[in-house]
């Protein structure tokens, strides 16, 4: 009964929408990325890349909000030298996400050593404080999970509106997904697929970079290279769970949060009776059998994964 009332708790929600905040970022980058025909597998190391980056430049005396900046930046940097190499280049996406992971994540790790040789501990920083929105934040249960977040989860959410927007509303949008349906007919309008591919790639890595400095500015006060532990991996698989739509990516990205808060308070309720490590895969296996179900009626990009050179048919 006491795990079941969990569910009803305040803090509870109010902690699923904190876990879910980086992911959210992420998994609208990501599906930035593969609505443009574009499987970004350089997703993780690119998170770490961001978190870094960001808590670097406020530690350095930066203004909060200045290291969202940098750390998008950083991602759009890590997105060009992906996207230049899969698209124009038309190298494996796998195998270039994947080195774009490791490289980010080297020079990330160089880059502290080098600046911190003497530091056996992080350092930490004044993160961002949460900024309750007078009358909303006294719903009950609601209000709290909703409207007594930091800024950056408010920004996510926004991020969400402004992707659906633009991808459902606007001309870049239509152009947008169109490169991941038919590219041929894209060239056809006089548009440019590799611009648009490439754009895409660098606008998608740099919301996965402010989801990795969410992370160091929001959530916890310094960095460590463990910190990002693989939500860049979840958030591809919440990109086919959303069907390649924001909405429902949104609901994916809150769905694993809760089932990660919900394990962590079941660890505490059963007294230590069930060896911890069946707490933490629990999200995983949940997510993964949402995703089963889910990714059989999916609709992917027809494109994606797939390199297109100008005048091909």
């Amino acid at each position: 009964m006491e795990a079941f009332e969990i569910l009803f708790q305040a803090s509870f929600w109010v902690a699923a929408i904190r876990i879910a905040s980086p992911l959210i970022f992420a998994t609208m980058g990501e599906l930035v990325c593969e609505r443009a025909g574009v499987l970004n597998l350089g997703i993780e190391g690119i998170m770490v890349a961001g978190a870094f980056a960001g808590w670097m430049t406020v530690y350095l005396g930066g203004d909060l909000w200045f290291g969202v900046v940098v750390a998008a930046l950083a991602g759009a940097l890590f997105g060009l030298l992906h996207g230049v190499l899969t698209v124009p280049f038309g190298l494996s996406q796998h195998v270039v996400g994947i080195g774009v992971t490791l490289f980010a994540t080297a020079i990330t790790y160089f880059t502290y050593r080098v600046a911190l040789p003497q530091v056996t501990s992080p350092p930490k920083i004044v993160s961002m404080q949460p900024l309750p929105i007078p009358g909303l934040s006294s719903i009950p249960v609601v209000g709290e999970a909703l409207f007594s977040q930091t800024p950056l989860t408010y920004l996510a959410f926004l991020a969400v509106g402004v992707v659906a927007w633009v991808m459902y509303r606007t001309p870049l949008g239509l152009a947008l997904r169109a490169v991941g349906e038919n590219p041929a007919a894209v060239e056809a309008q006089g548009i440019s697929v590799s611009a648009m591919r490439v754009g895409a790639v660098m606008a998608g890595s740099a919301l996965m970079a402010v989801g990795g400095s969410f992370l160091t500015l929001s959530a916890f006060n310094s960095f460590f290279f463990e910190m990002v532990n693989g939500r860049g991996w979840v958030c591809i698989a919440l990109v086919v769970f959303g069907s390649w739509r924001p909405g429902k990516a949104l609901l994916g990205a809150i769905l694993f949060a809760a089932f990660d808060a919900y394990q962590i308070r079941l660890q505490s309720v059963t007294g230590g009776l069930v060896p911890y490590q069946f707490f933490l895969m629990l999200p995983y296996i949940l997510s993964i059998a949402a995703l089963i179900l889910v990714a059989r009626r999916a609709t992917y990009p027809k494109a994606l994964m797939i390199p297109y050179q100008k005048g091909e048919r």
